[in-house]
C-alpha cells in the first residue's frame, strides 16, 4: 500500500458517495482548500484528522496512518501540466510571475511569499456576464536575510 492508493481510493469513495469537499472539510474542521489539498496528498493530517477522513471514506488504520505522513509535495504528473485548468495556471504564472515578483519586490523587498505559511480561499463570484472563480491566496512574507 502506498500513499498514492490511499488518495485514488478517496477519490473513487467520494465520486461513489456524491461527496462534496466542502463538506468533508466541515467535519474535520478545516478550510476546504486544505482539506481537499490533505486528501489528495499534500498535506499532513493529525492521528485526529486522519480518524475522520477515515471514518468518512471508510480508510483501514493503515490506511489511516498514511494520511499522518508528510508527503512528497508536488502532485503534478509533467513539469507542464496538461489539464487544461492546472494548464491555465501554469499559463497565469509564465504570464504574470514576473510581475508578480516586480510588485512583491517593490512593496514588500527581496524575498518570497510563503507556501507554509499560507491560506487560500476559492469562491463562486456571480456575474450576468458568466459566473467567475475568484480565489484569494495569501502568504506570509518571507525577507532573504543577509549573513
Amino acid at each position: 500500500m502506498s500513499r498514492l492508493e490511499v488518495t485514488e481510493k478517496i477519490v473513487a469513495t467520494k465520486v461513489a458517495k456524491g461527496l462534496k469537499w466542502s463538506d468533508v472539510a466541515a467535519r474535520v474542521g478545516l478550510s476546504k482548500e486544505w482539506t481537499t489539498a490533505a486528501c489528495l496528498g499534500q498535506m499532513t493530517l493529525t492521528k485526529e484528522q486522519a480518524g475522520i477522513v477515515g471514518e468518512i471514506f471508510g480508510l483501514s488504520n493503515a490506511e489511516q496512518q498514511w494520511l499522518t505522513v508528510v508527503p512528497c509535495k508536488g502532485s503534478l504528473p509533467t513539469s507542464v501540466p496538461t489539464d487544461p485548468l492546472i494548464y491555465r495556471f501554469y499559463e497565469l504564472v509564465s504570464v504574470y510571475g514576473t510581475t508578480f515578483k516586480e510588485l512583491i519586490h517593490e512593496e514588500f523587498g527581496d524575498g518570497i511569499m510563503s507556501a507554509i505559511d499560507f491560506k487560500m480561499n476559492l469562491q463562486r463570484e456571480p456575474n450576468p456576464a458568466g459566473d467567475r472563480v475568484s480565489i484569494t491566496m495569501s502568504g506570509k512574507f518571507l525577507p532573504y536575510k543577509t549573513y
